[in-house]
């Protein structure tokens, strides 16, 4: 079985992350635009009772990241997770949660870039949308193509502001409630006062758990990133040291925060929740000061995902799942080729938004909507078989995951009944089935994979013209 070099986690990869820059990005780097923006459809689905779904999403959510640095600590590896399921799950599974995820962020580039063009034209409605998209994709390819170094300096000036700026929601929020702001209505009525805390009963809280898991998104970022700084496994230990006060202080908090002083049915807390409290609190330029705030959000998420998706691309060329030719380094010790790949790719997605918006876009983030879960309930499996194996050895395990292995197999079951629950439920039915299909495609390209390596070696074991050796860690099958 092949895995990455023990002795090496960076993979070749210069790194260049200071402590500051993974402890930011683990402390904002989850803080998404889609938080400031999407969570108004979940408060209207589910009213006040949104918290609970939060909740319930954030503790599954710190489960799996518990589990997730678990293998990072033990087994320090550029493409974390992927190369953690090649070793304990096989090859193909290996190769499935690799491009899953890869194929993920790269959505996330094209739809980031699509967000973050919408909010200039609001302020700069003269210049074509894809024209904006370009710019500010090509701003960010070119951070990430410096070094890392470069993307950890953007990303922990970008989580700063977010972490600030949720921060500061967060202090307004509490002075309107304990009545120290003006014309504030202090206590917790919005709570009960428009059709009790659960207006719409309890169908929708559990429907509402699969795009709050989405707002999560992101936190397995830090141990991708870790691999690229001088101490990966104390970086690790660190970022999940804060998650639980994390998901409570930006989440959980701050959705406690809007629900408490709009009432949850009002048309601003569908539109934009946290816009519509600073203009409760009768903030100047609240609305400006929310789109700027949601704009750094999305440079962020863009930033991240060209980062995250190249150093996807770049494990899977190490083990041969990848064409090796993405594997080159530039100057500044960055996979050039592998960010690049993501940045064309992303911008296919931007040309369908314009060229598409009602077709061909939609099927595309369809086709990732179920790709994080999917993801995520690997990870989950591959702790619990890669536990074993770990202490079969004697391994050390720097960081346990909590009651192992009973929680790590309700985890498990979580995971697998999120995703029934896509599977079922009317709104999400799409795109479970969209994501399905792009899980078939990544099997069949597994399975092309194997057939292309049975011909070079039959064609090696005849003495024919062309020999090409064996692909690194090809066992045939998982």
């Amino acid at each position: 079985m092949h895995t990455e070099p023990r002795s090496d986690p960076s993979g070749g990869l210069r790194r260049g992350l200071k402590r500051r820059h993974v402890n930011l990005i683990a402390l904002g780097g989850v803080i998404g635009a889609g938080l400031f923006a999407g969570s108004g459809v979940v408060i209207h689905d589910t009213g006040p009772a949104a918290i609970i779904a939060f909740l319930i999403a954030g503790a599954l959510m710190v489960l799996v990241m518990r589990m997730l640095a678990e293998m990072a600590t033990a087994r320090p590896a550029v493409g974390a997770f992927y190369v953690h399921a090649r070793e304990a799950l096989g090859d193909r599974a290996g190769f499935a949660v690799g491009w899953m995820y890869w194929y993920f962020y790269v959505v996330v580039v094209g739809l980031e870039a699509v967000a973050g063009g919408r909010i200039v034209q609001v302020w700069l409605p003269q210049l074509p949308l894809w024209l904006i998209c370009l710019v500010l994709m090509g701003l960010l390819t070119a951070t990430n193509l410096v070094s890392a170094r470069s993307y950890g300096e953007f990303e922990y000036w970008f989580s700063s502001i977010k972490v600030l700026a949720i921060l500061a929601f967060l202090a307004l929020g509490v002075l309107y409630l304990c009545g120290a702001w003006p014309d504030a209505r202090p206590g917790f009525g919005n709570l009960v006062a428009h059709g009790g805390f659960a207006p719409n009963g309890i169908l929708p809280i559990v429907a509402a758990i699969v795009p709050c898991v989405a707002f999560y998104s992101g936190m397995e970022i830090v141990t991708i990133a870790a691999a690229e700084s001088a101490d990966p496994v104390r970086a690790v230990s660190r970022a999940m040291s804060t998650i639980l006060v994390r998901v409570l202080t930006f989440f959980v908090g701050s959705i406690l925060v809007v629900i408490t002083v709009l009432p949850w049915d009002s048309a601003g807390t569908l539109a934009s929740p946290y816009a519509a409290v600073l203009g409760a609190l009768h903030i100047p330029g609240g609305e400006t000061i929310m789109n700027a705030i949601i704009l750094v959000a999305v440079l962020s998420c863009l930033n991240s995902s060209l980062y995250t998706g190249s150093r996807m691309l770049f494990a899977l060329t190490r083990n041969g799942d990848a064409p090796r030719g993405l594997t080159r380094l530039g100057r500044g010790g960055v996979p050039r080729r592998a960010i690049l790949a993501g940045t064309v790719l992303g911008f296919v997605a931007v040309i369908f938004a314009y060229f598409s918006p009602d077709l061909v876009f939609p099927f595309i983030v369809n086709s990732y909507g179920a790709i994080a879960m999917f993801v995520y309930l690997m990870v989950a499996v591959t702790q619990l078989r890669m536990r074993r194996a770990l202490e079969r050895e004697g391994a050390g395990i720097p960081l346990r995951m909590w009651g192992y292995p009973w929680l790590s197999r309700c985890t498990i079951l979580a995971l697998g009944a999120v995703i029934l629950g896509m599977a079922v439920l009317p709104g999400t039915r799409a795109e479970f089935l969209l994501s399905l299909l792009t899980v078939a495609v990544i099997l069949g390209a597994y399975q092309v994979k194997l057939w292309r390596a049975g011909r070079r070696n039959g064609r090696a074991a005849d003495g024919g013209p062309g020999l090409a050796a064996p692909v690194p860690g090809e066992r045939g099958s998982s």
